[in-house]
């Protein structure tokens, strides 16, 4: 009897797009929070841009990457927004 070896591929996987988006979904929830809020946004555009390339290699995780960008984007464009509209509010008091 002979003996059949079989090989079965191995997927990649996308750990850091995962932990974008998780970090996202952290920064939404504690965005009020002055440091931690700042430092999720900042971290999960981070990890999200990096998963976003490595998707591009082992071919899983893009959806998530591409979500976590995407919400650390717009909550970095309104916090920007909230603090130029305080800003210009404590100046003309």
């Amino acid at each position: 009897m002979t003996e059949q070896t079989i090989q079965v591929p191995q997927e990649g996987s996308n750990g850091i797009g995962t932990a974008g988006f998780i970090l996202a979904l952290v920064a939404v929830v504690f965005g009020w929070v002055p440091v931690l809020g700042q430092i999720s946004w900042l971290l999960g555009l981070i990890f999200s841009a990096v998963g976003i390339s490595k998707a591009n290699k082992v071919n899983k995780g893009k959806g998530l990457s591409i979500a976590g960008l995407i919400i650390s984007l717009a909550g970095l464009i309104i916090g920007i927004i909230l603090i130029s509209v305080g800003a210009m509010a404590s100046a003309f008091m």
